[in-house]
């Protein structure tokens, strides 16, 4: 679920110091994105932005999965199709979430 290369990349790109903050900062803006999504169930392109943002903010981070299932999201919402799973998107994120969590530490241990 989690592109460990990207995430390596992007920590090398802003610095180990601060690459806490910023994935703070990333997954709080996903979340407050998710959800705004019920809100734009019936109103497409409100549904391809959300969901085009949540696309590069899970790929800047690693979210490949995530990213994925937005990316085909918005591309249905660009075609007037609003029917992407919420619930399930949310769910792929938090095991996302859970995954990064547990396994960053051990991987970029000082």
């Amino acid at each position: 679920m989690i592109d460990w290369t990207r995430v390596a990349e992007l920590r090398d790109e802003i610095g180990p110091e601060d690459f806490d903050e910023v994935a703070e900062l990333f997954l709080m803006e996903v979340e407050d994105t998710l959800a705004k999504l019920s809100g734009a169930a019936n109103d497409a392109p409100q549904m391809q932005e959300l969901l085009h943002f949540l696309k590069g903010s899970a790929l800047n981070l690693g979210f490949r999965a995530v990213s994925t299932l937005c990316n085909q999201g918005e591309l249905d919402a660009a075609n007037g199709d609003v029917t992407i799973d919420i619930a399930a998107l949310t769910s792929l994120y938090s095991r996302s979430r859970a995954e990064f969590e547990a396994e960053y530490k051990q991987r970029f241990a000082a």
